[in-house]
């Protein structure tokens, strides 16, 4: 069963070209052929000539990057695009959202609804649709709302989910925040589920866990492809009954989707390190879901830095925090592990200090005698009261080796963790907007300031939605 990736604007187009090169390596690298044969269903088809491509729609108003793409694939002879699955015009969006969904989406719906079309009958069963795209520009922001929006009337039936990039706090356009709320304030209702990258998040990744010093976009896009492959690559869920699951949209949205209120999806993955000390580091399963379980509870990002202090609050504490605490409370969580003997996850012991044991120093570990469990994962006090954690917990496994590490744990978690970054974002669009800054080049294109204030409002209940997660004891 197939999933059709739709790669929107520059962000889209660059994250789903590594996105591609990071499941063909994956593949490749297998010699399980049952696992080689579910992933390459899900993503790529064979030309009569052998040819691997990806299924995939590529749009941008500007050639540049797909042409890029285009380029890049040729050279490396792994695998390609087909050249009649992209659309591109010779003007941009100008990082606006108005314009993008207002003029740009509706001037060529009728060509991008075609190219979507053909890549989705080519599939022999379409299970859904991953928009790769980024909220701070103008295509894939507005754009890409658009083709969301045509997705959802022409597929009504069909599974979507929005890979959205952040931005930097610190600022890339000027109106991004803007472009942002006005993004979620309507793709919120269109999308199933939201998987969100914070760029300043990644970066970190690559400075203090990578070690790269000059990061670059491509560094950024490697880590995000990785993080992404985690997630999407076959693996057995409890109810596969031993066979590679067909439809990892669906199962993504249904173990974490459960209301449509809560479709924010943050991702942390753990073990992360310079390719060059991967050889020198024995992985344990019971200390990667300790590490992972910590930073899931004290709102974490990376593995390192983790608060050890924070601890999940008691029923009766919760009652008493009227505020907000440090502790992140969740609705839902999917804890996705790969590697070498994945099977017995569930019981050995925790590494008291290091979530790595290196093998020069293995004869003198010190050890916690507490098993850590997967179990853990299942506390109540994780989560909201109103669902029970035996449905707000999943696992899902896969014995299959990720990206040269032997061992990989990723947490999908529809919890509290977005709470802060989207705050930001809405406390300086609102700052601008009071003071009407840039207001008329959005009206220009049609939106008004009416439509703002309804975009306003609909984040702002997503935040008080997300807000009242650790209050309701």
């Amino acid at each position: 069963m197939s999933v059709v990736t739709v790669q929107l604007g520059q962000c889209g187009n660059q994250v789903g070209l590594e996105l591609f090169d990071t499941l063909y390596n994956d593949v490749q690298a297998c010699q399980k052929k049952t696992y080689a044969a579910a992933s390459c269903e899900r993503f790529f088809y064979q030309t009569e000539d052998a040819d691997l491509v990806a299924r995939a729609v590529l749009i941008d108003m500007e050639p540049k990057v797909i042409n890029q793409n285009f380029s890049k694939t040729a050279k490396s002879g792994k695998w390609k695009y087909d050249d009649a699955s992209s659309f591109n015009q010779w003007q941009g969006s100008g990082n606006n959202w108005a314009n993008g969904f207002y003029i740009q989406g509706p001037r060529h719906r009728a060509a991008m609804e075609d190219i979507l079309r053909r890549e989705a009958e080519r599939c022999d069963g379409l299970r859904g649709f991953l928009a790769m795209m980024s909220v701070a520009g103008g295509t894939g922001s507005g754009v890409g709302t658009y083709v969301t929006q045509c997705l959802r009337d022409v597929y009504p039936k069909s599974f979507i989910v929005n890979h959205l990039t952040w931005p930097y706090g610190t600022g890339e356009v000027i109106v991004q925040n803007y472009n942002s709320v006005l993004t979620l304030g309507r793709l919120y209702q269109l999308s199933d589920g939201l998987l969100v990258h914070e760029n300043d998040t990644v970066h970190r990744i690559c400075s203090q866990l990578l070690h790269i010093k000059d990061i670059s976009i491509a560094d950024i896009n490697m880590v995000i492809a990785h993080q992404l492959g985690t997630i999407l690559q076959p693996a057995l869920t409890a109810d596969s009954n031993g066979v590679y699951s067909r439809n990892p949209l669906g199962e993504l949205v249904s173990a974490l989707a459960c209301h449509p209120e809560y479709k924010l999806l943050s991702v942390s993955t753990i073990p992360q390190m310079p390719s060059s000390s991967i050889a020198f580091t024995n992985f344990r399963w019971p200390a990667l879901i300790k590490h992972l379980r910590q930073m899931l509870i004290s709102n974490t990002k990376m593995e390192e830095g983790i608060n050890w202090h924070v601890r999940p609050l008691t029923v009766s504490e919760r009652t008493r925090t009227l505020t907000g605490s440090s502790v992140n409370t969740s609705l839902a969580n999917l804890l996705i592990l790969r590697g070498k003997d994945v099977f017995s996850a569930e019981t050995g012991w925790t590494d008291q200090f290091n979530m790595y044991t290196f093998h020069t120093s293995v004869q003198s570990t010190n050890v916690n005698l507490n098993p850590t469990t997967l179990g853990n994962f299942a506390n109540a006090a994780l989560y909201s009261s109103w669902l029970s954690p035996k449905d707000a917990f999943n696992v899902w496994k896969c014995p299959v080796s990720f990206n040269k590490y032997e061992k990989t744990a990723t947490l999908v978690s529809n919890s509290q963790a977005l709470i802060e970054p989207l705050d930001n974002i809405v406390r300086k669009a609102w700052s601008m907007f009071a003071a009407r800054a840039y207001i008329h080049q959005y009206t220009k294109f049609g939106i008004s300031e009416e439509d703002f204030l309804e975009s306003f409002a609909f984040v702002e209940q997503i935040l008080s939605s997300y807000s009242q997660l650790g209050c309701n004891g």
